[in-house]
């Protein structure tokens, strides 16, 4: 997925209104969760991008120990005070990139709510890899505007909106509904070789919001934010002026969240893994004895790399 990662330290302008704005995930990602990884409280859990702790705090109560890692101070601080009850949870301001745990600490769950799109594709799965022990899993959900069969018409109105201040997309409209969108998360997973895919689920559903409430939610998003104020206070007060004309004043918006989870590989996974990039073109440059850590492939367009190297940490615990 391609995401222009300058924006990603936008949101801690919208930290004060970030939790009250955004929908709550559905109950049922977080049993499906537990439900796949097999993950029991009190198992170590690394959150990616917390913000105000809104994946956090379900997962809190359930007694499990969390280390949350959050770029943006304004909204780390909202976490900390959010979660101060809880002992087991520490919320440390840091880009994911950029942190580094104490020597030695590994996680049975490193999970991303609506954050994994940010983080660097060159370093976020590798990263993940080696920050989990054996048996660990990497889950990630994003959350998104759905458009179901029934979809509000007002969307369809305040697009044009949008089109008229230049601000877009230029996709076609509508965009497709929920169950015929392929979500490319999976993909990237076992792309990265790093992880098996063990699980994904789609969740949607709706929430109604009044134009203050909806101008709050757009508040939040990284478009909205970044967007030149003039043309942000024009489609403002056309969401003001076309909800004023309803009866209720109200708008439903569709959400979407499709969870991905996970397994970091092991031996047996690294010799699929192996297979599947000799089977796309890629050749064996170089196995250095002593260990299947070392053993380098080209990719097709001359790159270098490594399915399986001591960053990974895919062997750590496993005999090589």
């Amino acid at each position: 997925m391609s995401h222009d990662r300058r924006l990603r330290t936008t949101f801690d302008k919208a930290a004060a209104i970030y939790q009250s704005a955004r929908p709550d995930y559905p109950t049922e990602l977080f049993s499906d969760l537990l439900a796949v990884t097999g993950i029991k409280p009190p198992a170590q859990l690394l959150e990616v991008g917390c913000g105000p702790g809104k994946a956090t705090l379900p997962m809190a109560r359930m007694g499990f120990s969390i280390t949350a890692v959050e770029l943006g101070d304004a909204l780390a601080a909202q976490a900390r005070r959010r979660l101060a009850v809880f002992a087991d949870v520490s919320v440390i301001t840091s880009s994911f990139e950029q942190w580094e745990p104490p020597t030695g600490t590994l996680f049975d769950l490193v999970y991303a709510a609506t954050a994994w799109k940010w983080m660097d594709p060159e370093v976020k799965y590798a990263k993940a890899a080696a920050l989990l022990a054996h048996g660990g899993h990497l889950a990630v959900w994003d959350a998104g505007h759905a458009f179901p069969a029934e979809f509000d018409p007002f969307f369809t109105h305040i697009q044009q909106v949008y089109d008229e201040i230049g601000e877009g997309d230029g996709a076609p409209w509508p965009p497709a509904p929920p169950e015929a969108q392929h979500d490319p998360t999976a993909d990237e997973f076992e792309a990265s070789a790093h992880f098996t895919v063990v699980g994904t689920r789609r969740y949607v559903w709706a929430r109604r919001y009044t134009a203050d409430e909806y101008i709050a939610l757009l508040d939040t998003f990284s478009g909205h934010i970044a967007m030149e104020p003039a043309k942000r206070r024009h489609l403002y007060s056309e969401v003001h002026r076309r909800l004023a004309t309803r009866p209720d004043g109200q708008v439903t918006r569709h959400w979407s969240a499709v969870l991905t989870v996970g397994r970091r590989v092991g031996v047996d996974d690294l010799d699929a893994a192996e297979e599947r990039v000799l089977g796309a073109g890629a050749e064996l440059a170089e196995h250095q004895p002593g260990g299947r850590r070392f053993r380098v492939f080209i990719d097709p367009a001359g790159h270098p790399f490594c399915l399986a190297d001591a960053r990974t940490a895919a062997l750590r615990d496993e005999p090589a």
